[in-house]
């Protein structure tokens, strides 16, 4: 058993449960997900805007909404939040922002969620730590592995962009490649990991990488002085940065931050595979596993994600939506990201970019909003995709 942290007990995102912290948990009896819960008053005293000015520039400022175990960290965190004039004034929109996950350590927002996950896996004990992903996960659990002296297993797509491939390798993490989904190697490793004593980390099999991705949302506060974004629009794979941003945003009016006011939240998926947005037209409350899934959005590749409840519930109470992109025009999008403000985006985060195109053309997204694009992974590691997209580009 491990020392207790300053997390006062794990709750069931959906039967309500309350779990111990200080033992290694991964999903409720029930089988959902187990969320973080902590003394918001006491933190509160002394987590302040004022305070947070002297703080280190890493996602470990917010420690009193954090595990207060010593950090595993590569100074993920406090990534910059561009005003896109150029883009923006192209849809009407003069308050358009991207906040760039890409300059995370290993390229993406993925880092977020692993180095808490890995800073308390290795806190309770873990002796080797597991995961499925469809590549940038992958990537960031191998470097944060290797940071804290521990062995990795990372079992992925067998076309999973090769950069991924390559710096799993690179981290010393052992790769294990299958023919299939991340569906597929999320039952390997459910099917291994008792037998080869693994800690599992795959996405919301465990609490804390959602602690990790609900920084953004605290980042979007402090960035903004103090205010939130009217729209956020986020690629949704797994969905736990949506899952996160929005218990931030809870956890912030337990402290006194906020009021009642939510940004609308978006979730953006592939045209390819999107259950998310199937279940959302269709007013239902949980997702059915999307066929034969099939995108260049790797992360976007998750045909079955385990928080669609959350997912579905938290954009009903945001009064947000869920809206499809095609992998061409997302490639377009990117290209047009890129020329017109110099950030080069990972699909994913493209994807964001033709999503509020049709939406500021809907009049959902109104022109005097203020919206953020969340890209989340750097364009760099899906050299396959863009290469596709610049010869396209020059047949035009």
């Amino acid at each position: 058993m491990a020392k207790p942290s300053n997390i006062i007990e794990l709750e069931c995102s959906a039967c309500g449960k309350k779990h111990d912290p200080s033992r290694e948990q991964h999903l409720c009896t029930c089988g959902k997900p187990l969320l973080a819960r902590y003394d918001l008053r006491r933190a509160a005293a002394t987590l302040t805007f004022e305070s947070l000015k002297t703080r280190p520039r890493t996602l470990w400022r917010y420690a009193e909404v954090l595990p207060n175990d010593p950090p595993v960290s590569l100074g993920e965190g406090m990534t910059a939040l561009v005003h896109t004039e150029r883009l923006g004034a192209s849809m009407g929109l003069k308050r358009l922002y991207v906040k760039d996950e890409g300059l995370n350590p290993t390229g993406s927002f993925k880092a977020r969620g692993i180095t808490v996950a890995v800073t308390r896996a290795k806190q309770l004990g873990a002796k080797a730590l597991a995961a499925p992903t469809a590549g940038n996960a992958g990537g960031a659990l191998a470097a944060y592995a290797a940071a804290a002296g521990l062995p990795a297993v990372i079992v992925m797509p067998a076309d999973t962009p090769y950069a991924n491939i390559m710096e799993c390798q690179a981290f010393g993490a052992k790769v294990v490649k299958l023919n299939g989904l991340i569906s597929d190697c999320g039952k390997y490793v459910a099917e291994h990991k008792d037998g080869e004593g693994w800690y599992d980390v795959s996405t919301l099999k465990e609490p804390y990488r959602v602690e990790g991705k609900k920084t953004m949302g605290y980042e979007l506060w402090e960035q903004f002085e103090r205010k939130l974004p009217d729209v956020i629009l986020y690629p949704t794979g797994g969905g736990v940065g949506l899952i996160g941003m929005c218990k931030a945003f809870d956890e912030m009016q337990k402290m006194g931050w906020i009021g009642s006011e939510r940004p609308r939240m978006v979730a953006v998926q592939a045209e390819g595979c999107a259950p998310i947005v199937k279940a959302w037209e269709a007013h239902q409350d949980s997702a059915q596993f999307f066929p034969n899934a099939a995108t260049i959005a790797s992360g976007l590749r998750v045909p079955g994600p385990l928080g669609d409840h959350l997912i579905l519930s938290m954009l009903r109470q945001t009064n947000g939506t869920a809206i499809t992109v095609t992998d061409d025009e997302m490639l377009q999008a990117g290209r047009e990201l890129a020329s017109l403000e110099g950030i080069f985006a990972a699909p994913e985060g493209a994807a964001t970019v033709i999503a509020a195109r049709k939406l500021a053309a809907s009049a959902w997204i109104k022109p005097q909003d203020t919206v953020v694009l969340f890209n989340t992974g750097t364009g760099y590691k899906y050299a396959e995709a863009w290469q596709r997209a610049l010869q396209f580009a020059q047949t035009e």
